[in-house]
């Protein structure tokens, strides 16, 4: 449970740095306690698409991914945010990204920073 929690926020503070680079990634709210739960709820939202979605793409793509030497897996990220983004707009979240190149730089951003969040907080599975 507490992964889940450290994985989540992680994710959070993730796409919060993707929405405040990009202009094209929005997250809107009245307040800054909405917006607050608002960012978890897409952090909830992109890691359940994350968990069920993408491995299935990723095995999908496998051949891709060796042609392109992993260079797909940039697209397939991408592809994931947009997806968040899809679902969000479905249940009337505030989160919107605009466009693919925008995605593909978004996805590319959340993975530096998770990478860097998950290496400093390291997973301890005791």
């Amino acid at each position: 449970m507490k992964n889940f929690v450290v994985k989540t926020l992680a994710n959070a503070v993730a796409l919060a740095v993707a929405v405040w680079l990009l202009d094209k990634i929005t997250l809107t709210g009245d307040s800054t306690g909405k917006k607050t739960l608002t960012l978890l709820a897409v952090a909830l939202l992109f890691g359940l698409v994350n968990f069920l979605v993408k491995p299935i793409v990723q095995v999908l793509t496998f051949p891709l991914f060796i042609l392109t030497l992993g260079l797909i897996t940039l697209v397939v990220n991408a592809l994931m945010l947009l997806l968040t983004s899809w679902l969000a707009d479905k249940l009337d979240v505030s989160f919107h990204v605009e466009g693919f190149w925008t995605a593909v730089l978004g996805g590319l951003i959340i993975s530096i920073v998770s990478w860097a969040l998950n290496v400093a907080l390291p997973d301890h599975k005791d």
